[in-house]
């Protein structure tokens, strides 16, 4: 799943102005390449080779990251490739991305104009769109980075950063921390190097990040938790990064257990819970029209599902209708597989419940996972999990001009994949539908309140992905009903479930 590839691709993404250096730099060679092994829990998941070359003029930088995981039993491999241009003194030129997340790869394409803004050409499964981009002020790519860390390492103490991601072309603040020189072990011997401490503050809590740099700015250790599981990059020879991977099942490690089983009648009720998240005193779970969240302190949360109203969220606004790379609702075949969905639906309510039942028979039951597609490709391979019903189902949603938006969190199950009574990673659909949002889970074929969302958006992975470390910092402490909203479940809620 692409979130160890976002929090990989993050560790490497270190950027921010210059800083003036107060000893010797090492000069970095006009080319080279940096192998590293992925490790996840102490066993290998795959490779990453840095290639810098500068030809005396421009800096580009390529980094290759592949890793293979396990799912219930299902080996999927899955990879990044980014890469920048610069001019010697960090000047971006461009950049490049290409995200293997299914069959079909995710690339944006990023060219300098003349006025200084960037060109996006953007492509997902085979559909190109255009966008245009301002740069971020203070925002440097790879090389630039690499000198700013570098430069940052004589100077003990703290440093604001930005953080560019080609792929997301997301920019984040960080804090940097310089702790000074250790001996670190690595594969190939003990390297003296430089520990600097990155802290990301994201709306979901907090991320740390350790990396150990040389004096030239090169990234030789990097780690960071995982969930609940330590994540670390470990340079060391080409033969070494490209060994066999070994098997984890990342799946299993993304469940939250649950303290009780919940009956049928539990789950078609009002249920409240006391959650527990351990790093961090953001806001971990979203208020929607159907969720109400409470902080208790002491990182513990309130939260209710079930009793639906409105106001529980922002209306829609525009872009919950536009079509995105994701969610292709303006493509010919979304908009004929959408308009011959809800022939005699009378209302916008009729409508959503006929596209859910639609995308549930269109992509047959245990249909093998493909990674994360978007809607389009969908349509053409008819195959895909909870994330490809959801992605699928809001393309259609859109393309009947309901604003829709996919719902990223976790649901109940008292049995999946060899484990019981456990809340698994899950995406579903809210649409505003008479006034208020209502969830469409085309995946289950129905909503109920063993709901609980994470994040919401348009349909872009990283809504998906970015909540990797928190179901590692998740517990349920308690689940109970509140015996007087019982049948709270109301209205469009109760008629979208079977």
């Amino acid at each position: 799943m692409r979130y160890w590839l976002a929090a990989l691709s993050m560790a490497l993404a270190l950027s921010s102005p210059p800083v003036a250096a107060g000893g010797a730099m090492e000069s970095a060679p006009a080319s080279n390449t940096t192998w590293m092994t992925v490790m996840l829990a102490g066993r290998r998941i795959g490779h990453l080779r840095i290639d810098r070359v500068n030809d005396g003029k421009v800096v580009t930088t390529t980094q290759d990251l592949q890793i293979q995981i396990n799912r219930a039993g299902r080996t999927v491999p899955m990879a990044v490739l980014t890469r920048s241009l610069e001019t010697l003194d960090s000047q971006p030129l461009g950049f490049y991305s290409r995200s293997t997340l299914s069959s079909s790869d995710s690339i944006v394409d990023g060219q300098r104009q003349a006025d200084g803004r960037y060109a996006i050409t953007t492509t997902v499964a085979g559909l190109a769109s255009q966008s245009t981009l301002a740069w971020p002020t203070g925002a440097l790519l790879s090389d630039g980075q690499r000198q700013a860390m570098a430069a940052a390492a004589s100077h003990p103490g703290h440093y604001a950063l930005n953080l560019f991601d080609p792929a997301s072309q997301d920019v984040a603040s960080v804090d940097i921390e310089v702790l000074g020189n250790e001996r670190v072990a690595l594969p190939d011997g003990t390297e003296l190097l430089n520990h600097q401490r990155e802290v990301l503050q994201t709306p979901r809590g907090v991320q740390r990040m350790d990396l150990w740099v040389n004096a030239r700015g090169e990234t030789r250790k990097g780690s960071l938790e995982m969930l609940g599981h330590p994540l670390d990059m470990l340079a060391c020879s080409e033969a070494c990064a490209l060994a066999p991977v070994q098997d984890i099942d990342m799946l299993r490690a993304s469940m939250v257990d649950s303290p009780q089983g919940l009956s049928s009648t539990m789950r078609a009720g009002f249920l409240r819970y006391v959650i527990h998240v351990s790093d961090g005193d953001a806001q971990p779970l979203i208020s929607t029209d159907e969720q109400r969240v409470t902080s208790l302190g002491h990182g513990n949360w309130l939260v209710d599902v079930g009793n639906p109203v409105a106001g529980g969220q922002p209306a829609p606004v525009p872009a919950d209708t536009e079509p995105n790379a994701w969610v292709q609702s303006d493509a010919p075949p979304i908009r004929q597989l959408a308009a011959q969905a809800v022939i005699g639906a009378e209302d916008d309510l009729q409508k959503m419940i006929q596209l859910r039942d639609f995308v549930s028979a269109y992509i047959p039951p245990h249909s093998r996972d493909i990674g994360y597609a978007s809607a389009m490709e969908v349509v053409q391979e008819r195959a895909g999990d909870c994330k490809e019903h959801a992605v699928l189902l809001a393309a259609l949603a859109r393309a009947e001009h309901i604003p829709a938006r996919v719902v990223t969190g976790m649901v109940y199950a008292d049995h999946y994949a060899d484990s019981s009574r456990v809340f698994v990673p899950h995406a579903w659909v809210q649409a505003w539908v008479h006034g208020r949002w209502q969830s469409f889970d085309a995946a289950l074929g129905h909503f109920d309140s063993t709901h609980i969302a994470l994040d919401s958006g348009d349909g872009d992975p990283w809504h998906f992905f970015n909540l990797a470390n928190l179901f590692g910092q998740m517990r349920i402490a308690q689940i109970g009903t509140v015996p007087e909203q019982t049948a709270a479940l109301t209205s469009g809620t109760v008629a979208t479930r079977d």
